[in-house]
């Protein structure tokens, strides 16, 4: 799944791809959000991510795949 994370007061969203449960992350980001703790979030590659819970403006979750270009034979 593809996750937006927008921090206050800053132009850029972190974007990245990663196969957590999308229950658990909702709930992890919400409790971040209500207590002002940061979130660790990992990608697909490996890499790690903290996220301020205080400063995060907006969480976006993409669990859609994307569409497959081809012809069905």
């Amino acid at each position: 799944m593809e996750i937006r994370i927008g921090i206050q007061h800053s132009p850029r969203e972190i974007v990245i791809e990663s196969e957590e449960k999308t229950d658990e992350l909702l709930e992890r980001l919400g409790a971040a959000v209500a207590d002002g703790s940061p979130v660790t979030l990992v990608d697909d590659k490996g890499r790690t991510v903290l996220v301020p819970g205080a400063k995060l403006a907006f969480a976006e979750i993409s669990t859609e795949e994307p569409r497959r270009v081809g012809f069905l034979g």
